[in-house]
């Protein structure tokens, strides 16, 4: 039991490092670009592409905060804007798919994953979605009540205290990691040396195979589905080392979690915004699936037609 705690502890400081690495001046830079034009220049840029999606110029606002910074910033940013049941949804919709993408997507790219496939599927996912949802559903044109929830925050003024600030945010960025991560890579390696996590796999066998991934992709799917993308890339990382998780496995695991991550955290956050979060949801999920069996099924398909090819030659 000792040496259990003794290496899930290591791996879990190990895997703290590594992420923090990147978590820590990725934060600090983006808080230090909010007070400077740059998000302002980006807003003023795809403001003339947001009707395409259905939404008003304004709207960029919160796409670009939930992009740049995290959900909570987009959140607050439609709080500050009267839009429509529809459109707010739109945006929720968008933003469960695109969101925290600087840092997300650099402790992706950190595990072995390409940062243009990360970039393209999310990114791609919230277009694509707000153009179907705009054509397709032809209500919620009423006004959006918003519940009790403040948008308001204090800014910081001289960029002694700006300074101040990111490095705050950035450190416990790297706090809340290693308050996350270190219990649960103490718990994996518990479960590891118990055999439970042999019995946990065989019992996630057919959601993974069903997705073109093998039994030991199981762990990576369920932390990154529970707690996270960018706190799951822990439990993917010591998986990529231990577990030995293919390349192929661990690509269509990344693009399962970049469509369907955090669900149940990032979907009660929309609550206060008055739009229907069990239709989000559920496009979340079905997406999810859809995509990766859709992936899964071209990849295999090569290879299938090159043996049929050697054997004809045969």
């Amino acid at each position: 039991m000792k040496e259990s705690l003794i290496k899930g502890l290591k791996a879990g400081l190990q895997t703290t490092w590594t992420l923090g690495k990147v978590i820590f001046p990725i934060t600090l830079i983006v808080t230090l670009l909010r007070y400077t034009p740059v998000l302002d220049w980006i807003v003023h840029f795809i403001t003339p592409f947001m009707g395409i999606l259905g939404l008003p110029g304004e709207a960029a606002i919160p796409l670009v905060l939930g992009n740049f910074l995290n959900l909570y910033a987009g959140i607050a940013g439609i709080l500050t804007l009267d839009l429509a049941v529809k459109e707010v949804f739109i945006l929720a919709v968008m933003l469960s798919f695109s969101h925290n993408l600087i840092i997300e997507s650099t402790v992706a790219a950190k595990v072995g994953i390409k940062l243009w496939v990360i970039l393209a599927v999310r990114i791609g996912l919230a277009f694509t979605s707000a153009i179907i949802i705009n054509l397709v559903w032809q209500g919620g044109q009423e006004q959006a009540q918003y519940g009790f929830i403040s948008s308001s925050s204090t800014e910081s003024s001289g960029w002694g205290e700006i300074m101040v600030e990111g490095v705050t945010k950035a450190g416990l960025g790297v706090v809340q990691l290693a308050a996350i991560v270190i219990p649960l890579m103490i718990i994996i390696q518990f479960m590891k040396d118990l055999g439970w996590l042999h019995v946990f796999s065989r019992w996630m066998a057919p959601v993974t195979r069903s997705l073109g991934m093998k039994e030991n992709t199981s762990m990576t799917l369920v932390a990154g589905l529970t707690i996270g993308l960018a706190y799951g890339a822990g439990v993917m990382i010591q998986a990529v080392k231990e577990d030995g998780v293919s390349k192929k496995d661990l690509t269509l695991a990344f693009i399962f979690l970049v469509s369907c991550h955090a669900v149940v955290e990032d979907t009660l956050v929309f609550i206060p915004l008055g739009i229907p979060v069990i239709p989000l949801l559920i496009i979340r999920v079905v997406t999810a699936i859809l995509l990766t069996m859709a992936i899964a099924f071209v990849w295999k398909r090569p290879r299938h037609i090159t043996r049929k090819e050697a054997t004809y030659e045969n």
